[in-house]
């Protein structure tokens, strides 16, 4: 039986990386960084991508905890689950990357590792994570949340865009894919393996005192940013919080904020009742549900895009927001026609056929 709640989160984490995808692509003429409409979209783009790894994390941890309760839990079961999932998402990442070329006025070059990559190497990780006991994997996120402290300079501080998205051959591949890409492992599987631990701490009491001691930390760095005269939070620079690399602060921040958006949205459901919201955000489920689909089909809208912006200027500030709503909100009744017509043509079903 499907998690009504689960799917909300799914949609909700979709809709926003389509959101900021959108922005990114068409940013507006005359708005700098402390504009209202640039902080709104930076946060909901700070949000996205950790809610959308983390609730894929709690797929494939659930995924392979029913694996592993079944009769037919041997190695050859175990590559027929990790393969097929491992080389679709890796063929995704390259579709996306394809879709949206530097040279064709995009962002990322054919092997830019990115979030399908970081979900690829989750999956040889999910076999992993329900071997190790609750503690050991809270100590594994908390390594994981600190990694960008541990390896320092090589998460690619001082990196332009170009510098993070390219790389000359297969050692310096690797590199981004583990230390200093767009999404590297270290520290982005820290969202995986807390995606398997929002299970099993679902009834836990002390997730309130954590989250308490979380949001009191947070206050405390938004105080030291105005007392150091620095800004809280930037896409890449000099900021307490860093996307670009993502650094520990960032990582723990997300962390909390996503933990509460998984309490809230969960309401009763787990004990018989309604999530949160009850039958009104069920418009929402089909997005969920169709969200790997819906996080490649729009790169390659985008891809057209960017290919006919290049060279032109810049749009108006109310024309790029409308366009960047309109282009998020349109997913939600194509998600809701898709399910009605065709609901066996897309990723997901290519996926539910390998299980």
């Amino acid at each position: 039986m499907r998690l009504r709640h689960i799917d909300r989160i799914r949609a909700i984490a979709i809709l926003c990386m389509v959101q900021v995808h959108t922005a990114a692509i068409i940013p507006p003429e005359g708005i700098s960084i402390n504009h209202p409409l640039a902080f709104i979209s930076a946060a909901i783009g700070g949000m996205a991508a950790p809610l959308f790894v983390t609730i894929s994390g709690w797929g494939m941890y659930s995924s392979a905890k029913r694996r592993s309760e079944s009769e037919s839990s041997d190695f050859s079961s175990w590559m027929h689950w990790i393969l097929p999932r491992f080389i679709i998402l890796v063929l995704c990442q390259l579709f996306v990357n394809s879709a949206l070329l530097l040279e064709r006025g995009g962002r990322f070059e054919l092997l830019t590792p990115g979030v399908l990559t970081l979900l690829a190497l989750a999956c040889l990780l999910g076999p992993v994570l329900i071997f190790l006991r609750r503690g050991q994997r809270v100590l594994l996120m908390l390594l994981l949340v600190f990694s960008p402290l541990l390896i320092g300079d090589m998460s690619g501080v001082d990196f332009n865009w170009i510098e993070r998205v390219s790389s000359q051959g297969f050692g310096e591949w690797i590199k981004r894919l583990l230390l200093n890409g767009t999404y590297p492992a270290l520290p982005w599987l820290a969202f995986v393996v807390l995606g398997s631990l929002v299970e099993d701490y679902r009834e836990n009491s002390a997730i309130r005192r954590i989250v308490a001691l979380g949001l009191v930390m947070i206050g405390i760095s938004m105080a030291f940013s105005l007392y150091k005269d620095m800004a809280w939070a930037l896409t890449s620079g000099d900021a307490i919080l860093t996307f670009f690399p993502a650094n520990t602060p960032f990582i723990f921040t997300s962390i909390i904020f996503v933990i509460i958006l998984f309490k809230l949205l969960e309401g009763n459901e787990m004990s018989g009742g309604e999530p949160t919201g009850g039958r009104r955000l069920s418009w929402l489920e089909p997005a969920g549900r169709l969200s790997l689909t819906i996080y490649v089909v729009h790169f390659v809208i985008l891809g057209i895009i960017a290919f006919e912006m290049q060279n032109q200027p810049r749009l108006g500030i109310y024309v790029a927001f409308l366009l960047t709503i309109a282009h998020t909100a349109i997913w939600i009744p194509l998600a809701i026609l898709h399910e009605k017509y065709i609901p066996q043509i897309s990723f997901e079903g290519l996926l539910r056929k390998f299980n």
